[in-house]
């Protein structure tokens, strides 16, 4: 079974089904760093229009990660935005923006949540100014891909890094080097935490892009590989992004192996993982995933914008007879007791429908008033996503 990689904080000692396994406002510790993005996209002028093409930002951006990766973790700043009605880029509005959007659970995917009052005083973009935020990780390291909007003036920023102590490249699409003595000094004189990523950085002019790693050598690895468009090394993470009908505000997507590491009944204690094992016996057989993605999306043409988030989640199988067979397990799963977690599944969210499609199976959800999905299920034991 592989071992988990990093996941958004939990406080696995609360086990109360109203609050979940919330854990306290701090950003995703990351410790290596993965990939991304420089392809130059030149032809006819498209240059950043190229992101407003067919599919969306958040498919595209995995479409770019390294193909190694295991995690992804999604944040579209631009509409989390938009549904707090936040505006501004002060103290204040940054403020605002991660309070609210912590009680919305719309934040606990991202990297960036810990270092955002840093980013906006020191390094001119936060998340309550960029368009969205991918976190790409794998065995080997981290990389956060942030879109920094139409508007974004990378040439201003990169003089900010300069202006911070960062080392300027010999190109404009070069990597800035910071390191840990320029992070740390940035820390102590603004009294706020930068997270790791924020060593070495490199800008895609022509995609309004920045890409941040905590090592150099991966950054530049990274780098590479995105000189070059690709689907990831799993093929079930393309398939389960198929089973998003719009952008999430929020997301969490893992691979089948990752998926079957991170949410194990294992991880549970042993008279839960007893428990799990009846459940799973009267409700019928389980495959082994081959992707998952778990996101919270906007209101559908039906509902206002303030109306409740939809909750989907996608699972991948190799089959379509297995698709079909783990569709009536899941949804069994899913409208019960919640091993592990606490509670049962109905005090997170409601079931509204569980299909086969192909190979995969979508399990549409709505999320109870107060509940805090997304944190809750995208760290193990999750029995409804057992392999």
């Amino acid at each position: 079974m592989p071992e988990p990689l990093a996941a958004p904080a939990t406080d696995p000692s609360s086990s109360g089904p109203a609050e979940g396994r919330r854990g306290p406002r701090r950003a995703l510790v990351v410790a290596g760093v993965v990939t991304l993005t420089l392809l130059l996209i030149a032809a006819l002028g498209v240059g950043v229009h190229w992101w407003r093409g067919p599919g969306s930002d958040l498919e595209r951006a995995v479409a770019l990660a390294p193909a190694e990766t295991q995690r992804w973790t999604w944040t579209d700043w631009a509409g989390v935005r938009e549904r707090l009605q936040v505006e501004g880029t002060d103290d204040d509005a940054v403020r605002r923006l991660l309070d609210e959007g912590f009680d919305a659970d719309l934040t606990s995917a991202s990297g960036l949540v810990e270092s955002a009052p840093l980013l906006a005083r020191s390094f001119g973009w936060s998340p309550a100014s960029i368009d969205w935020e991918l976190l790409a990780q794998s065995p080997d390291g981290a990389l956060e891909v942030v879109g920094l909007g139409e508007d974004a003036d990378t040439g201003e920023l990169g003089d900010r890094l300069e202006s911070l102590g960062y080392t300027r490249p010999e190109s404009s699409e070069g990597i800035w080097e910071g390191g840990e003595e320029v992070l740390a000094r940035l820390n102590a004189a603004n009294g706020a935490a930068g997270t790791p990523t924020l060593q070495f950085m490199a800008f895609d002019e022509d995609r309004s892009l920045v890409l941040t790693s905590d090592q150099r050598s991966y950054l530049e690895r990274a780098l590479e590989e995105a000189a070059d468009d690709h689907e990831p090394d799993a093929a079930g993470v393309t398939d389960v992004l198929d089973t998003l009908p719009a952008q999430p505000l929020s997301a969490v997507v893992l691979t089948g192996e990752q998926a079957c590491g991170a949410l194990s009944m294992g991880q549970a204690g042993e008279s839960d993982q007893a428990a799990a094992d009846e459940l799973l016996a009267q409700a019928g057989p389980v495959n082994p995933l081959t992707g998952f993605v778990l996101a919270l999306l906007p209101p559908g043409d039906d509902g206002g914008a303030q109306a409740p988030l939809d909750l989907r989640v996608g699972l991948g199988f190799e089959s379509e007879e297995q698709a079909r067979t783990n569709a009536d397990t899941r949804a069994a799963l899913a409208a019960g007791p919640a091993p592990g977690q606490g509670g049962a599944f109905s005090d997170r969210f409601s079931v509204d429908e569980v299909t086969a499609d192909g190979t995969t199976v979508t399990l549409d959800l709505t999320p109870a008033p107060g509940a805090y999905p997304l944190s809750d299920l995208s760290d193990g034991p999750v029995l409804f996503a057992t392999c």
